[in-house]
């Protein structure tokens, strides 16, 4: 298959022409989300920007195998941990299954994806129905020579494994200085070195999720979910695994170390990671206590909003800057992003209301050959919107009677703002909210119809009686010179 794609690749910190493996298929890993809350705008970024990929390679002819976990319940996110993990501790305080608390947090999470036009996975597999799959692989790196069991607990050995392989080479650290620069953790004294990760941990008395397994009654670590339902559905080979920056170490870089440890081979062809959304320069994030849950934007009910703001303004935000850039939230940038994603809409809904002249009389660029280029350079989103921007000052042109555009030019320039507005940017929705159903814009359009035949008919009663109260509910209404224009 021939395309011009690059991705920039984080194992090799460069960008490189993409060629999957066995194409015309695609496999696709991305690191989901960990269900014990709400879902913010740290949790859209990466579900946007992998959206936007899966969305595009289909757009070349690939067909996508896109896989996306669910960290649900029984593990623990950092060795140091002790007692239970947060979906169960939940669960325990509020007297219910553990499973009810993460199925209640994974409809909520689904529901936030719809809303920002996300697609769903091909498959999206939860850590707690993959246990055996996770145990086999335990045992697997265990026979290789490069686990070892301590009280129940196993671990994986990263000095015995940096000696034939590279432990370090994604996020670019340097093993003997990560053991000088570790301390020991209390209470991970079974643990040879500071450095070691678990693969299995034996559980404590109050920890709720435990199965049976060879070494104890106990769960997996965290690193292990991802290598274990990557190899079962993408086989031990596959092309893209792709997550947030901060996922890249340890995480990501854990499970480069379990799958090279058990099938002595990298699984992992390309790796990308998107960048963080920052609070005045600190990451977003649960644990830091300074996220907006997506919920809160809609609403605009948190202390640092000044407004509500739709799931299509977040999702122009986001894709707006370069997936690999850092993004920083204020509400000036969020209004701004509104303010574009309207005028853009607003653009492309002129568009289809176009009427051809006989010839072209305004120079007409290349739109989709430009697009094009600036997807095919490591999805580069923000240029290729600004391209659409571009093509924006033709639109207004010809609505506004200064210029004329073939019909030809007119179904090319229609096709293309189709293809990156509704397909690929997925800007437009009918599930984002009432005001763009087609069946509430008709009743709209019907009502705007009469008034403009009440105005022909010089019936003023009723042509200002309908824009009165159209206005008095929310709606800006702009007469054209044989039509009409509104927006709520």
């Amino acid at each position: 298959m021939e395309h011009k794609l690059s991705i920039y690749n984080s194992l090799h910190r460069k960008k490189e022409r993409f060629v999957p493996l066995h194409s015309p298929n695609v496999g696709l890993y991305v690191c989901g989300p960990t269900v014990y809350g709400d879902a913010h705008l740290g949790h859209a970024r990466p579900a946007i920007t992998f959206d936007m990929l899966f969305r595009y390679l289909m757009h070349l002819g690939y067909v996508v195998r896109y896989v996306r976990n669910i960290t649900d319940v029984g593990h623990l996110e950092n060795d140091a941990d002790e007692g239970e993990d947060k979906v169960a501790k939940k669960a325990r305080l509020e007297q219910l299954e553990p499973m009810e608390i993460a199925q209640y947090y994974i409809n909520r999470y689904h529901k936030a994806m719809e809303a920002l036009n996300v697609l769903r996975p091909s498959i999206e597999p939860q850590a707690s129905g993959h246990i055996i799959d996770q145990i086999a692989l335990v045992q697997k790196i265990l026979d290789e020579g490069f686990a070892y069991e301590s009280n129940g607990s196993v671990y994986f050995d990263v000095e015995k494994y940096n000696h034939r392989y590279h432990y370090g080479k994604l996020s670019g650290r340097n093993i003997d200085e990560m053991m000088e620069a570790t301390r020991e953790l209390d209470g991970q004294s079974e643990k040879r070195r500071s450095v070691d990760f678990a693969l299995w941990k034996k559980a404590s008395p109050e920890h709720i999720m435990r199965w049976d397994s060879p070494w104890s009654v106990g769960f997996p670590g965290w690193h292990l979910e991802c290598s274990a339902m990557s190899i079962k559905y993408l086989g031990e080979e596959f092309d893209i695994h792709g997550g947030g920056m901060d996922l890249l170490f340890p995480h990501h870089e854990c499970e480069i170390a379990q799958s090279c440890a058990a099938l002595k081979k990298e699984s992992v062809h390309y790796w990308m990671h998107n960048n963080m959304i920052t609070i005045n320069g600190q990451k977003m994030g649960k644990s830091l206590g300074n996220f907006i849950t997506l919920e809160e934007f809609s609403t605009g009910k948190h202390t640092l909003l000044q407004q509500p703001y739709s799931p299509m303004t977040i999702r122009f935000f986001i894709l707006q800057a370069h997936y690999r850039s850092t993004v920083d939230f204020s509400n000036e940038a969020l209004q701004a992003s509104e303010r574009g994603l309207e005028r853009l809409t607003e653009g492309y809904e002129r568009l289809k209301k176009l009427t051809p002249g006989a010839t072209s009389s305004i120079e007409m660029p290349d739109t989709r050959t430009r697009c094009e280029e600036a997807m095919c350079d490591d999805l580069n989103t923000p240029v290729a919107i600004a391209h659409l921007f571009e093509a924006l000052k033709i639109i207004n042109a010809v609505h506004d009677g200064k210029a004329t555009v073939s019909q030809a030019d007119l179904t090319e320039l229609q096709s293309v703002f189709k293809l990156y507005m509704e397909d690929l940017l997925a800007l437009t929705s009918e599930t984002a909210g009432e005001s763009n159903s087609e069946a509430y814009k008709k009743a709209v359009d019907l009502l705007l119809n009469i008034r403009l035949e009440a105005k022909k008919n010089k019936d003023w009663a009723t042509s200002d009686r309908i824009r009165n109260e159209l206005t008095a509910l929310g709606f800006e209404i702009k007469d054209t010179k044989d039509s009409f224009e509104w927006k709520l």
